[in-house]
């Protein structure tokens, strides 16, 4: 589908707008729609931690509201880990652009994940259901217990006879970090019946795929990522219905896991040109895709259905030399930037994931990761080729070394 007509289909409605607007009209303007109103072209940073106010009786309402059920603040802000306005502009448009009633920013993507366990938990509700391949931290933080919470291991098939009455979530990720597999979510959603399903969806971006269109309750985001695009900021975000999100809010109060004001300002900027960068770094890793699957060198490439601008790949000979070969792109963990990372997930990403678990899982010893950016796509394949090269010398000089013996 090209980007034209795929911003056809995914239009929204504009408040008391006539009309619809694109995805990529949208990301320009969601949260920045008062701006005219104040003379201003650019969202502004307000950096206040506190806010003055003299009337503390109302101050005191506002506060007592808040803590009965997580409301945003209505009036002037109080203080910064109740709520902050540029942080707000932020939640306001990654809503938007994910088609639901609210948003909930924190500092990254593991305090996100772990505000919504906490927020399952306090209601009793500590079993979790989850399909692996999960990003190597939401797996460990899961498994081990970490937040009190129990989980039981599935795959798709099985999400149905998993549930419990203590069930609080299911959680899936597609496409997965790092195998890049993807599931059904609208016959998940079906599966969990009145269970709130959460899907990380960092890898495919509202720009590629909605979740609350096919069911899901919560849409996470390591912000960090594609939202951010630049790898100078980092943040979490879950997207999801306004009932979640008021227990969510109170959980970051409590918790202080806030989004740093300048951090909601870079993301709310990333957020501007998520579409066409995610299109553009897209067409680029398909074209690598389909070049590293014609490549001797290289045993499987994985890449997803919905496309997007990850590949997963696994080489015949010694990955570690891919990753010591590399030149342009940068071996390095995280992904999402404008420039093409590249990282070997069972020791960086998945390290902390139990080896029988990761292998199952299908993260392979042999498994690369590729993070695609906006390079040209000819620089890019100059540099793997090479980088495979590497690969195929290296098991040159081990034959000979074997023979030599």
């Amino acid at each position: 589908m090209d980007a034209r007509s795929q911003d056809t289909q995914n239009r929204f409605p504009v408040g008391d707008l006539p009309g619809l607007r694109a995805l990529a009209t949208e990301a320009v303007h969601a949260g920045r729609e008062d701006l005219v109103g104040q003379g201003l072209h650019a969202a502004p940073i307000d950096l206040s931690t506190t806010y003055p106010s003299y009337d503390s009786r109302g101050e005191a309402a506002r506060i007592d509201a808040f803590a009965a059920d997580g409301g945003e603040l209505t009036g002037p802000p109080v203080y910064a880990r109740l709520g902050n306005p540029t942080v707000a502009r932020f939640e306001t448009a990654l809503a938007r652009l994910e088609g639901t009633e609210s948003a909930v920013a924190f500092a990254s993507g593991m305090a996100a994940l772990s505000a919504v366990l906490l927020a399952r938990n306090a209601l009793g509700l500590r079993h979790v259901v989850a399909v692996r391949p999960l990003y190597g931290c939401s797996d460990h933080l899961l498994n081990a217990g970490l937040l009190g919470s129990e989980v039981t291991w599935t795959d798709p098939a099985g999400i149905a006879a998993a549930l419990r009455p203590d069930t609080g979530l299911v959680m899936v990720e597609s496409p997965a970090n790092p195998t890049l597999a993807e599931v059904d979510l609208r016959a998940i959603a079906h599966a969990c019946g009145s269970v709130p399903l959460l899907v990380d969806n960092t890898f495919a971006t509202p720009v590629l795929q909605r979740p609350a269109e096919h069911g899901a309750r919560l849409v996470l985001h390591s912000a960090t990522k594609y939202l951010g695009g630049h790898g100078d900021v980092m943040g979490g975000v879950v997207a999801c219905d306004e009932e979640l999100a008021r227990r969510l809010r109170q959980v970051r109060f409590a918790t202080g896991a806030v989004l740093h004001p300048l951090a909601g300002y870079l993301l709310l900027r990333g957020l501007s040109t998520l579409p066409i960068r995610v299109r553009a770094a897209s067409a680029t890793a398909a074209e690598l895709a389909g070049r590293l699957a014609a490549d001797p060198r290289v045993a499987r490439v994985h890449y997803p259905r919905i496309g997007g601008a990850m590949i997963a790949f696994e080489v015949h000979g010694d990955p570690h030399a891919v990753i010591g070969g590399v030149r342009l792109i940068t071996p390095a963990v995280s992904l999402g930037s404008v420039d093409t990372l590249i990282q070997h997930p069972a020791s960086i990403s998945h390290r902390v994931v139990d080896e029988p678990d990761r292998q199952g899982a299908g993260v392979s010893d042999r498994l690369l990761r590729l993070s695609v950016g906006l390079e040209d796509v000819e620089d890019l394949w100059t540099d793997l080729d090479g980088a495979l090269g590497a690969v195929s010398t290296a098991g040159e000089r081990r034959t000979e070394e074997v023979a030599g013996r």
